[in-house]
């Protein structure tokens, strides 16, 4: 079976770009052959390679790209990656562009119960399509990171790409009064520039607090491991997530995670269990100081959190439950693939 898959803006090291990949090797180690194909703004393909399926990653982005081509796929799947479920299908000139992509796909992939109820709500005529795969993991290469933690600070990472939704900039301004009592806190700040005016407002922030902040701006995702291995917590600070992949990696890596309250965040984060949710700055200083503070903790929020994501984000079941939608799809369109992996 060969499966395309179609991704906003690939060629950039956002969350988007990890769960694709991240899925595409899970089906080729399944026995499927996977292309990938780049999804932008300015993208003048015109009809898609051949393949046996199609799957489309962000709905709305997905349906304004099939709508350019001029032949349209007969079969395709979705998944709602957060901003589509969050914001996109709320916004009135969006809207209508995401109903009818959801309503002719022939499966919609939501990564938790609690968006799969927004989902219905919204949309109750596609309930029966909708399918709820929580995001798999990655294990990064055992290797270290040029730039270096400086010895006894207490570093949080905070891996985004650079758009206002991400709200970084909370992260640098709240820190910095932690910083006027904690001298040894650290942060870093990983991630591309995707909307130029908040890059250049970020990178302004960190050059004003370069005594303690660095943007060290893209960085290749195998390289993430070595980040990682060097931070203390990591956060995220986004107004709207579907299923943040750097969540999950960090507490693979028995990290705790202080995190904004919305949809993504909470279904992956049990709050003083498995991490650290806030609802305003009050309680992001709280938790961070907390964190800074407490060893004891830190360890057991991170012990915690790896379990969880062993329990329940495997890569494997991810990539095994996606196969068997696509076959189910392809028997009902009587386009079922003579390939060893059938």
């Amino acid at each position: 079976m060969k499966v395309l898959l179609a991704s906003p803006n690939f060629h950039q090291a956002r969350g988007n770009t990890v769960t694709v990949q991240r899925i595409s090797n899970g089906l080729e180690k399944l026995g499927n052959e996977t292309e990938i194909i780049n999804m932008t703004e300015n993208s003048r393909l015109e009809n898609l390679p051949q393949a046996d399926i199609v799957h489309g990653f962000h709905a709305y982005r997905f349906g304004k790209f099939i709508e350019k081509l001029v032949k349209k796929p007969e079969t395709y799947m979705v998944t709602m990656t957060g901003t589509d479920l969050n914001v996109d299908l709320f916004n009135k000139a969006k809207r209508p562009d995401i109903i009818q992509t959801l309503t002719h796909a022939s499966a919609i992939h939501v990564f938790d119960e609690e968006a799969k109820q927004v989902l219905s709500k919204e949309i109750p005529e596609i309930n029966e399509k909708i399918f709820v795969i929580p995001q798999g993991t990655v294990k990064f290469p055992d290797t270290s990171f040029d730039f270096r933690k400086e010895p006894d600070t207490f570093l949080f990472v905070l891996p985004a790409g650079i758009r206002k939704v991400k709200n970084v900039p909370f992260a640098i301004k709240q820190l910095k009064d932690l910083h006027k009592r904690q001298k040894k806190i650290r942060l870093w700040v990983v991630g591309p520039i995707i909307e130029e005016d908040e890059g250049l407002y970020v990178s302004k922030l960190a050059e004003k607090n370069k005594e303690w902040v660095q943007y060290l701006g893209q960085v290749p995702h195998e390289s993430m491991g070595g980040i990682y291995k060097q931070a203390d917590a990591v956060l995220n600070t986004s107004h709207s997530e579907g299923q943040p992949a750097a969540i999950l990696e960090a507490m693979d890596y028995s990290l705790p995670v202080l995190a904004s309250n919305n949809l993504g965040n909470r279904n992956i984060i049990a709050h003083n269990e498995t991490g650290l949710i806030y609802t305003n700055p009050v309680e992001f200083l709280d938790y961070a100081e907390k964190l800074v503070n407490n060893n004891e903790l830190r360890i057991k929020i991170g012990h915690a959190a790896k379990f969880y994501v062993e329990c329940s984000h495997s890569s494997e079941y991810e990539a095994k439950t996606l196969q068997k939608i696509y076959k189910s799809i392809l028997k009902k369109s009587r386009r079922i693939p003579n390939s060893s992996n059938e």
